[in-house]
């Protein structure tokens, strides 16, 4: 039986080896910071018309993270780059060789997944937090300020378990292409096109992009259904269960 700590070794291995997983990564980091900082300076300069028909104090927090959508998706071809390369390659069928135990390797494979995700998007997260508070000058918060501290760490948390659904995703379908074309056009395009339609904007706020991205607003609007921890908790959900059903189809079929 092959122990935790050796498969966990072998799938930093797989994932470090990959160039395509090292740059997107590379790309979360540079997106969300560069498109964080530059709509920081264009709110700093237009501050009155930006601010004026707003119910709720200015995010500042908020507005460094304008560029999480791009960053996310980067994250999630991130997740999905990382499990795919093996079904496409067929190094799959040598990787269940070496540890018959697939929830062992499953496990390995997500816990990789998500210290890797997790160690980039903290990094991610506060060094845009800190560049885009500079940007914004007068306007700016600080992590002492209620709810940001909140605000800048579920930022991580929530690209995390966005890597994490995407993995689980790919290892439901057994195919990276098919992954891609589901997930960046549903993050992309379905999800916030759903989000604001009157008839089903309620189901679409349970969806995990929505439901995670309320976690890293300092102030909540008056008729979210929900605060920021729960959103947290149903996007760790959808991760779970997405995890959960690639754990299932990996047990019951061959590679």
């Amino acid at each position: 039986m092959a122990a935790f700590p050796a498969v966990a070794q072998s799938e930093w291995t797989k994932i470090r080896s990959v160039r395509s997983t090292v740059w997107t990564l590379a790309l979360t980091f540079v997106v969300t910071l560069l498109v964080g900082t530059l709509l920081s300076l264009v709110t700093k300069n237009n501050f009155a018309d930006v601010t004026k028909d707003s119910s709720t104090p200015f995010d500042a927090t908020g507005t460094a993270f304008s560029g999480i959508m791009l960053g996310e998706l980067a994250i999630v071809v991130f997740g999905v780059l990382a499990v795919g390369n093996e079904y496409s390659s067929g190094m799959i069928r040598v990787s269940l060789a070496a540890v018959p135990q697939r929830g062992t390797l499953l496990a390995a494979k997500a816990a990789v997944l998500a210290a890797l995700a997790f160690a980039v998007s903290l990094v991610t997260v506060f060094v845009t937090f800190f560049v885009a508070q500079a940007v914004l000058g007068e306007h700016s918060t600080s992590l002492g300020d209620e709810g940001v501290l909140r605000a800048v760490f579920s930022a991580a948390c929530y690209l995390t378990l966005l890597c994490l659904f995407a993995a689980g995703i790919t290892v439901l379908l057994r195919n990276q292409t098919l992954a891609l074309g589901i997930l960046v056009p549903f993050f992309f395009l379905l999800s916030p096109i759903l989000s604001v339609v009157p008839k089903v904007k309620t189901v679409a706020h349970y969806f995990p992009d929505w439901a995670g991205s309320r976690s890293i607003q300092v102030y909540q609007p008056a008729d979210q259904p929900y605060g920021p921890w729960v959103g947290l908790l149903i996007c760790a959900a959808w991760a779970a269960a997405a995890l959960l059903c690639g754990y299932l189809v990996l047990k019951k079929r061959d590679a």
